[in-house]
């Protein structure tokens, strides 16, 4: 009983621990953000655009396909229960506010993470071991800056960028099914999907974009920065990264949902 009241409580504290590690390189990475990313060398100004391309313009095929195919098999789920109803027309609105407000902005997510959050978990990590990270604290240049906040900056702004980006291809998904498999005229389509579609749907997944954008970014450096152990040590963060960001990113899509639907009613 003692062995496994041990057990639990260290499990807890190292939770804490890690959770308490996350929460002061947010705000650290929140001084050095409005400090200003943009001031001083050029070089600074590069690394961030630099990120803002591995995260965004890397992504944009595999989210573009991702996104497209979700709205295919959306929209003949779809079609399977509302054709029993007469209400086939209605697929189209239902793909649209189902992709805006929930599937792009996880899906998006869950590609950013395990594509490009695993990517700086394992560059941050390789520093890490490498004693390049101590190297930069030698040479009076602060890590956060240097190395968490382009990474932070470019997941911020690139996440919503492909979540809209997902948001496009989806439909256009659910729009091959409507006017190729229930002759659904292009026209009617599209009206349908703007007249339920509102503005609140495309922010609600923007702002879950944004949230997941900062899971994204916090995870990813925060295991990087902490890797120990090598090649191995290497491995066991970027895997940690890639999971707990799925978690995290379930968790806060689940929260932000709850927010929004009790505001709604």
């Amino acid at each position: 009983m003692i062995r496994a009241i041990s057990y639990l409580g260290g499990i807890l504290i190292e939770h804490l621990r890690w959770i308490q590690g996350v929460l002061l390189l947010f705000f650290h990475t929140l001084y050095w953000f409005f400090v200003g990313p943009f001031l001083g060398k050029a070089s600074r100004r590069q690394n961030i655009f630099q990120q803002m391309v591995f995260v965004g313009l890397n992504s944009i095929v595999i989210v573009f396909f991702v996104d497209l195919f979700t709205g295919i098999v959306l929209g003949m789920q779809s079609a399977y229960l509302l054709q029993k109803m007469g209400a086939e027309l209605y697929i189209s609105s239902l793909v649209s506010i189902s992709l805006c407000r929930e599937l792009s902005p996880v899906l998006t997510a869950l590609v950013v993470a395990g594509r490009a959050g695993s990517s700086i978990a394992a560059e941050l990590g390789t520093m890490k071991v490498t004693e390049q990270i101590e190297a930069l604290e030698t040479m009076a240049i602060h890590p956060v800056r240097f190395l968490v906040v382009p990474r932070f900056f470019a997941l911020l702004v690139m996440v919503p960028a492909l979540t809209i980006l997902g948001d496009l291809s989806g439909i256009f998904g659910g729009f091959l099914v409507g006017t190729g498999s229930l002759d659904i005229s292009s026209d009617l389509y599209m009206q349908v999907t703007f007249n339920y579609l509102e503005l609140k749907d495309i922010y609600t997944g923007l702002l879950k974009a944004i949230v997941f954008g900062v899971i994204i970014a916090l995870v990813s450096c925060y295991e990087g920065l902490n890797a120990k152990g090598g090649a191995e040590g290497v491995g066991r963060a970027t895997t940690r990264s890639v999971v707990i960001s799925f978690i995290l990113i379930i968790v806060a899509d689940c929260i932000v949902t709850s927010i929004f639907y009790f505001f709604d009613r």
